[in-house]
């Protein structure tokens, strides 16, 4: 098993992304509001460096959603082309991050 991690920066997907999982038999995500550093130095400091990274953020959202879902190997690649075909490339900015770990131990989840 897996665990997959989405930190999703576009976040105005989230309610398509989870829908479109759910079609594709994938449920059981547990979604987490979080802050990515840039933004959180940022309302602390306004130094140079972040000067020149605040063009590729929205100023007006503060917020990521970070998405964990416990997988089976072969659900990985479904889920990746459901990310892919909702959001887009992840290589642009301001999209997401994803990735996964490995679970070595799980107790009480329903897959």
């Amino acid at each position: 098993m897996k665990l997959l991690v989405l930190i999703l920066n576009k976040t105005e997907a989230l309610e398509e992304l989870l829908e479109t999982f759910v079609d594709n038999g994938i449920k059981g995500a547990t979604i987490i509001s979080s802050t990515g550093m840039a933004h959180a130095i940022g309302d602390y400091h306004d130094g140079a460096f972040l000067g020149t990274l605040r063009k590729y953020f929205h100023p007006e959202r503060q917020e990521n959603k970070t998405i964990l879902i416990a997988l089976k190997e072969e659900q990985i690649k479904t889920v990746l082309t459901v990310i892919k075909d909702v959001i887009g490339d992840l290589a642009r900015p301001d999209t997401g991050v994803v990735f996964t770990m490995p679970i070595d131990f799980e107790e009480g989840m329903l897959l």
